[in-house]
């Protein structure tokens, strides 16, 4: 398309003093003096990117001739302004090759991280002196240069800085995911195990026998054996597929249930087997683990290692006598399949800088709480990764050893040899430590052993088990343990759970009504519009439809949820709290103190994640609403006069009445 030009145009340029790019779209007469000065300005104001803002203005698209004019001018002012050279994907091609780009986020820079600073490497320079050269949108950000050096200093390897546009950078990082998406794609077609069809045509006719013993015997006989090594297997296989965190083998009366722990809910993936192979199917992982197949009343511990997909994977497996048979319970720890690192976990950047600070002290003790498989194992080690280099000595003690971290002493507890949490600790001290982690704490000597380490120059780590962080005085109290060591010791404590994420492809919109926000202490301001989402769970016969019309999700299949998400609570130690612990004070005063200083409890910090659209309403109460914790931030909210005290509706300062009940602020 021609555009004309006219002398009144140039005038109109010349006059308006645009820059070389505005003078050639007012010359072309693609828009006149006045209409690009307004672009310019709504621009700078909305930070919009110019051409999108031309093309709304006028109602045309740039032709692609202005639009690589347009590019040209723009990165020559970047490399004007920041000092460095400029990247362009669409002349520099030799520069911009996928593969070589996901390389280098999938071994050197992280994706988050890319993502977080907008930011993405490009290619490394070899030699004496390696360099690698990263397009930044913003290179002038310190931050963002920390990082990468915190990352690529210890490896020996320089940063080259190269401006690059925004639409540039989101080009290459949506392309980067989209390869991303199709490996893993083309990867689950390749492993992919179709254990449910394997499991309807499975011949489950074996002989059965009066004696339990010779039938558990009997599945180590080769006629036996072969179909049930199989089953047990695909069960295995299944588990570590499908990503579930627990199994659990439970003979009923009517056969035997298998059922796998995904995203901390119980599912039933196969229908009930016959009760027949019931002590067959026992006994076969009790000869996985090396356990006695023979011992029927006791409960007993133990351990499968296998590889799975080129990967070690451990299962801890326990059996436990019951009415019909014995149940198995079977634990996975795939280290391979977690990514430690604090800001992996915890997604509240304030929650984040101060656990870190805690990190960071030279002694002391931290404690996190939570209950069994809230991840207390994977944010402590995450902890471990951070601190982790050279110039320290880090020591643990295990049961089991979940992570294999390079450069660290790991111990395993081994009760029978005498070798527990208390002894090995006590070794410890005699290795010239730096930090330790204690797997658990479960007993007044292991927790007395633990507070005199952090008091004698040492960062101690550990777990209890307490519903909240202030729970962790009244528990170390319960052991035994002196107040004044405790409020002399504690650096401070983290609680924390995991809930499950709300599929984002097909999460359901919806306004949250004031009684449904009352419940949970929340409330919205008059004429504000409040959304929140819940789970489009299917029932098993809206599934069946779905999938027989192909309109099944394809992120969270028919569940609703896809993923966990850490929720945490940190309560730093501080002046006030120490007096608390000193005079003895109970746990709901220290928490409601607590609170007052600015920590953001269990139920706050999920209920910012329902606010963000990362969970659902559902899941705060499943997982982490409880009276206490509410209460708590209510007595603070009240103190401070920002709630309502009939109806609990939050207040804003300059309100004397609360606008939902009238009831008078004072």
């Amino acid at each position: 398309m021609a555009y004309s030009s006219s002398k009144k145009n140039r005038a109109i340029a010349v006059r308006n003093n645009l820059s070389p790019f505005g003078n050639q779209l007012v010359q072309k007469g693609f828009i006149d003096g006045d209409k690009m000065q307004k672009a310019l300005a709504e621009s700078r104001k909305t930070g919009h990117s110019l051409i999108d803002v031309l093309e709304s203005a006028t109602g045309k698209q740039l032709p692609p001739d202005l639009l690589r004019q347009y590019k040209k001018h723009h990165l020559f002012e970047l490399k004007v302004v920041y000092g460095v050279e400029s990247a362009d994907p669409e002349i520099e091609t030799e520069k911009f090759s996928n593969n070589q780009m996901g390389e280098l986020i999938n071994s050197l820079i992280p994706l988050d991280l890319c993502r977080r600073y907008r930011l993405i490497p490009l290619y490394k320079k070899d030699g004496d002196n390696p360099i690698l050269v990263v397009a930044m949108v913003d290179p002038e950000n310190l931050e963002a240069q920390d990082d990468l050096n915190r990352i690529l200093r210890p490896k020996g390897i320089g940063i080259e800085r190269q401006v690059i546009t925004q639409s540039d950078y989101q080009q290459l990082i949506d392309q980067f995911l989209d390869d991303q998406v199709k490996q893993e794609t083309a990867k689950k077609k390749e492993v992919n195990v179709d254990v449910s069809l394997e499991l309807d045509n499975f011949d489950f006719n074996l002989e059965e026998s009066e004696d339990e013993l010779a039938d558990d015997l009997g599945a180590t006989n080769e006629a036996q054996a072969a179909p049930i090594i199989t089953l047990v297997n695909k069960i295995l296989a299944k588990a570590l597929q499908d990503g579930v965190s627990d199994i659990h083998v439970e003979p009923q009366e009517e056969g035997l249930k298998i059922r796998y722990r995904k995203d901390s809910v119980l599912q039933q993936p196969f229908d009930r087997m016959p009760k027949k192979i019931i002590p067959a199917v026992i006994a076969r992982f009790k000869i996985m683990a090396e356990l006695d197949i023979a011992e029927k009343r006791l409960p007993q511990d133990g351990k499968i290692r296998r590889m799975f997909q080129g990967r070690k994977v451990d299962f801890r497996v326990n059996t436990l006598p019951s009415r019909y048979g014995e149940k198995v319970v079977l634990r996975i720890l795939d280290n391979s399949a977690t990514q430690l690192g604090l800001d992996k976990l915890i997604s509240h950047q304030e929650t984040l800088e101060i656990v870190r600070d805690m990190a960071k002290r030279p002694y002391g003790i931290i404690l996190v709480t939570g209950p069994t498989g809230s991840g207390k194992s994977t944010s402590l080690y995450s902890v471990l990764a951070e601190r982790n280099s050279p110039d320290i000595n880090i020591c643990t003690a295990e049961d089991p050893i979940e992570y294999s971290l390079d450069g660290i002493t790991q111990v395993q507890v081994i009760r029978e040899k005498g070798m527990d949490f208390a002894s090995i600790l006590r070794a410890f001290l005699r290795q010239d430590p730096d930090v330790i982690l204690v797997g658990e704490t479960r007993d007044s000597e292991t927790a007395k052993t633990s507070i005199e380490a952090a008091l004698t120059g040492h960062l101690v780590l550990t777990t209890l088990h307490t519903n909240d962080a202030a729970g962790a005085i009244s528990r170390l109290d319960e052991m035994g343990v002196e107040p004044f060591m405790i409020s002399g010791a504690l650096v401070g404590v983290l609680a924390q759970r995991l809930m499950r994420k709300v599929c984002s492809e097909c999460r359901i919109a919806y306004n949250p009504s004031h009684e449904e926000l009352a419940r949970f202490g929340l409330s919205a301001a008059a004429g504000e519009e409040v959304i929140f989402y819940k789970a489009n769970k299917l029932e098993p016969e809206q599934l069946s439809q779905a999938k027989a019309s192909g309109k099944l999700c394809p992120k969270c299949q028919g569940v609703g949820y896809k993923g966990r998400i850490g929720v945490y609570e940190v309560m730093r130690n501080s002046e006030k709290i120490q007096t608390l612990i000193n005079e003895g004070a109970n746990t709901d005063r220290i928490k409601e103190t607590a609170v007052e200083e600015g920590m953001i409890t269990i139920l706050a910090y999920s209920l910012n994640l329902v606010r963000e659209g990362q969970t659902t309403l559902e899941e705060v109460e499943r997982v982490t609403f409880t009276d206490s914790g509410l209460e708590a931030e209510l007595k603070a909210k009240r103190k401070s006069g920002l709630t309502c005290r009939t109806c609990r509706a939050e207040l804003q300062p300059e309100w004397l009445d609360c606008p939902y009940c009238m009831t008078p602020r004072f």
